[in-house]
């Protein structure tokens, strides 16, 4: 399971003209499932993301976490994430979880963190959507389980 996480002022997910997810500040979480991952890596995932310590504190350290700030979160699945360009110049997505799976994957992720975070929004599995966001630093992390 990967996530990448990006520090953001405000972020939102599309499908077509219509806003479907958006968030003030927080976390844009694009997630990829791997062919073997699990609800229990999705656990510990969701964990890692809660307890992760990069907002800044009074002095400017990066220390804090989304709870500590009151953040908020919005999860966005990305298969692509999986892309392996090695060999080649067209990627493979071997890695990635079959889709049947990595949605129930994906929906699990989005309702376990509804309970864990401030505000949760999600984008549209499978859809084809446009994420806007404005990256706070930057700073973007990319976690892997």
């Amino acid at each position: 399971m990967k996530a990448l996480i990006q520090r953001v002022a405000r972020a939102s997910v599309s499908v077509g003209d219509e806003v479907i997810g958006e968030i003030g500040f927080g976390y844009a979480v694009l997630l990829g499932f791997g062919k073997n991952d699990s609800f229990g890596e999705a656990d510990k995932m969701i964990e890692k993301i809660k307890n992760l310590r990069i907002f800044p504190d009074a002095q400017g350290k990066t220390n804090l976490s989304i709870d500590d700030v009151s953040g908020e979160l919005l999860l966005v699945s990305q298969f692509t994430l999986y892309a392996d360009c090695k060999k080649g110049n067209r990627p493979s997505f071997a890695e990635a979880c079959e889709p049947k799976r990595a949605e129930a994957l994906y929906d699990y992720f989005c309702e376990k963190s509804a309970g864990c975070f401030k505000k949760v929004a999600c984008g549209s599995f499978g859809a084809a959507m446009e994420v806007s966001l404005v990256n706070e630093g930057p700073f973007t992390i990319l976690l892997e389980i």
